[in-house]
């Protein structure tokens, strides 16, 4: 942790909404000029900081203080107080009044103001209504820093006042102090962790079998957020006792009122062990309806449309102009015989011809159609090569996002026979359930994706519960066609998802690059140069590439050397050099820059993952625009927060997109993500040519690691 004191030199930027500061500060001592960034409410120029936090490396400013802990220094000496005064931080308060003001309290001028504001009224020419204005001033000025300072002492991001602020107002942190289990209520993901931390700094009383029950609650959605449907009772106790000192009585008896009021469910494991799994009230009722509407699909006789297989080939050839393989026509003869049906495979098995033909071959015996996808770019791709229109899931089913509701569902059921779902490994439980509640139960499901590519971001896994359930006929590709086998790119994925090691001596450079290669090197700052120089120089002239919109850096992490953050500072610098821009937070918006929507935003029709271009930059009102494939959607600069630098991006917001070049940095410092599925997603994300650069150690432990954290769901137990 460095330490910096100084006199605020200069203000670069300064972002009212959230108080992000950028600054030079002229420090104590050596009178150099040190760049600092950070979270800093209401910064004046000349005032005396104490700035804690770590050296940064920034590719186009330098070496940058980033401060998580700030102290304002009032000036002690009555010619710095009048300095202070004179600077404008209290408005209003003009030369003779701040000098009748010195005359009277000297050094202590501002303890006065602070702490017994109604002893100004002794000085002459400031009356009640005088008093009022300066108290009211300096307690607005240092409110947001008290705030801020508190935050701090509490362990919490100081990164989250602005959040504060935006909720409560000015008087933020009277209103947590005086009530902070709001908190939960209002911030749902971290909520919790403030409000307990509030308690614990004030030494305030609280109900125990509240803050259990809040503290359950809390453990149940951040499970969820981490991909899980469900913890297990004895794990959860455990956790209220490691983590919040909450004893297990305590907490059981909270488990308990909690199901009672029916915000939670429990419901028994059917294992060895026999355990309590415990649920949010919506996952339980998600899972469990899920396999209920299954199950009565299921049980309905399937339609006999007695198609043969010669009847089912002229219809592909007329159709699509192809001839279906043999495993394909045995598959199509046996899909359409089905009231739901998984088909799964890896790339180059033909999943997308086979949608094609199922397709035509329904709708040409009168069948209706309706081609879906979890995401956006999946739909936009889905709708490409089939040449059939296609929709995200949640616009098939009329997802009002104002109003956070689904309008099709068993009371106003989609009008179709058949539901084709592409990248259904992208599918969480909550989505799947609002899918079926809206299908009729004498219509026709088809899921169709790799149940080897990474989990959904959502909680459950929904594709690998389905298949592993065995209830649901599963239709394996694996027979992977000419073209596809001539691709290293395909074979190399077929031997990575069998564990087995592929070639990495090909060498990634010169002008013949071959499909896949491999770059040895095992330091980060080199891999960085390299990473630098495919994108920027060999790649491009190799493949006559654009390196912006064509050319994609896929990594396992965000933080790092090799992570996106400094990634797409690089890349960025290097591909589309900036002299101004909008600035939120560390990162600076320019014309042209590649960026990512993070997270689904429905009154937009924007979503997690989509990929575009700034295409317009407004200074004066701090917005931009923003180029996607299908639109072009303006944010405003308190929405910059769901936008990020796209250069270079983590491997699971990839999903469901190809790109014709991919570049993956794949080092030991990724340790905890290497893992077979990761380095399988990244590899068939490219079209033409994919790079890894790194280590051979560190591809074989992603190799072997076909272990990855098992997600906690229960879903093939309900079907």
């Amino acid at each position: 942790m460095i330490t910096l004191e100084g006199h605020l030199e200069r203000i670069t930027f300064y972002n009212s909404d959230n108080h992000f500061l950028i600054g030079r500060l002229r420090v104590l001592g050596t009178g150099s000029l040190a760049a600092v960034l950070g979270h800093l409410p209401r910064p004046n120029l000349g005032e005396l900081l104490r700035l804690s936090g770590n050296w940064q490396n920034h590719p186009r400013y330098g070496d940058q203080l980033r401060f998580n802990r700030f102290e304002v220094v009032l000036p002690t000496t009555s010619i710095g107080i009048k300095n202070y005064l004179a600077s404008g931080v209290i408005k209003g308060l003009g030369p003779k009044t701040i000098e009748r003001l010195m005359d009277h309290f000297g050094a202590e001028t501002l303890s006065v103001i602070e702490k017994t504001p109604e002893k100004l009224e002794a000085v002459s020419g400031i009356g009640p209504t005088l008093v009022a204005r300066i108290a009211g001033a300096w307690n607005s000025h240092h409110a947001t820093r008290r705030l801020f300072k508190f935050l701090e002492e509490i362990g919490v991001s100081s990164s989250f006042g602005a959040k504060l602020i935006q909720q409560y107002g000015p008087n933020a942190l009277d209103a947590i102090q005086a009530d902070p289990f709001r908190l939960v209520v209002d911030f749902p993901r971290n909520g919790f962790y403030m409000a307990d931390a509030v308690l614990r700094h004030d030494g305030l009383s609280f109900d125990a079998d509240d803050r259990a029950k809040t503290c359950i609650m809390h453990l149940l959605t951040q499970a969820a957020d981490d991909g899980h449907t469900f913890q297990y009772e004895d794990a959860l106790l455990r956790s209220c006792q490691n983590r919040f000192h909450i004893d297990e009585s305590t907490a059981q008896a909270a488990i308990n009122k909690l199901c009672k009021s029916r915000e939670i469910a429990l419901s028994a494991i059917d294992d060895e062990n026999n355990r309590q799994a415990v649920y949010l009230r919506q996952l339980y009722r998600a899972e469990t309806e899920i396999g209920a509407r299954l199950q009565a699909m299921l049980s309905l006789p399937a339609v006999a449309f007695d198609l043969e297989i010669d009847q089912i080939t002229t219809t592909v050839l007329k159709k699509l102009a192809l001839k279906p393989a043999d495993e394909q026509l045995e598959f199509l003869k046996g899909i359409i015989a089905q009231r739901v049906s998984i088909i799964t495979g890896g790339p180059g098995t033909g999943k997308t011809t086979l949608i094609r033909a199922v397709t035509a071959i329904f709708e040409s015996i009168g069948q209706r159609v309706a081609l879906t996808a979890p995401t956006g770019r999946a739909a936009r791709r889905l709708s490409e090569v089939t040449h059939h229109r296609a929709a995200t899931i949640h616009k098939l089913l009329g997802y009002n996002g104002l109003e956070d509701y689904f309008a099709k569902d068993m009371d106003d059921p989609l009008d179709t026979n058949v539901v084709i779902v592409d990248e259904a490994s992208m599918v969480d439980t909550l989505l799947l359930y609002h899918l079926l509640r809206a299908m009729p139960l004498t219509a026709t499901l088809i899921l169709v994706g790799d149940a080897f590519q990474l989990p959904s971001v959502g909680p459950g896994n929904v594709l690998g519960d389905l298949i592993e359930s065995g209830a649901i006929r599963t239709f394996a590709l694996s027979e992977i066609f000419r073209q596809a086998a001539e691709s290293l790119i395909i074979v190399n994925a077929h031997k990575i998802r069998h564990g087995e090691m592929p070639p990495l001596d090909t060498p990634a450079s010169g002008a013949n690059l071959a499909e896949f290669g491999f770059i040895e090197e095992p330091n980060p700052k080199k891999v960085v140069d390299i990473i630098q120089k495919l994108c920027t120089q060999t790649i491009p002239k190799a493949l006559n590439l654009n390196p912006v919109g064509q050319i994609q850096v896929l990594t396992p992490m965000h933080k790092g050397e090799v992570g996106t953050l400094n990634l797409n500072q690089v890349l960025q610098k290097r591909l589309n050099p900036q002299t101004e821009g909008l600035v939120a937070g560390a990162t600076q918006f320019g014309l042209g820059d590649k960026v990512m929507h993070l997270k689904n935003n429905y009154i937009k029709d924007i979503f997690n993952g989509d990929i575009g271009t700034v295409s317009d930059i407004d200074l004066e009102n701090k917005g931009l625009t923003v180029r996607y494939i299908d639109k072009a959607v303006d944010y405003e600069l308190q929405e910059l927060d769901e936008l990020a630098l796209a250069y270079a991006i983590s491997v699971h917001k990839s999903q469901g997109s190809e790109y014709p070049a991919v570049v993956v940095p794949l080092l030991t410092q990724h340790y905890p993500l290497l893992q077979r599925n990761l380095l399988y997603t990244a590899l068939t994300r490219g079209q033409h040519l994919v790079i890894f650069v790194g280590t051979r150690k560190a591809f074989e432990i992603a190799l072997h690691n076909d272990r990855p954290q098992q997600r906690l769901s229960n879903l093939r137990s309900y079907i």
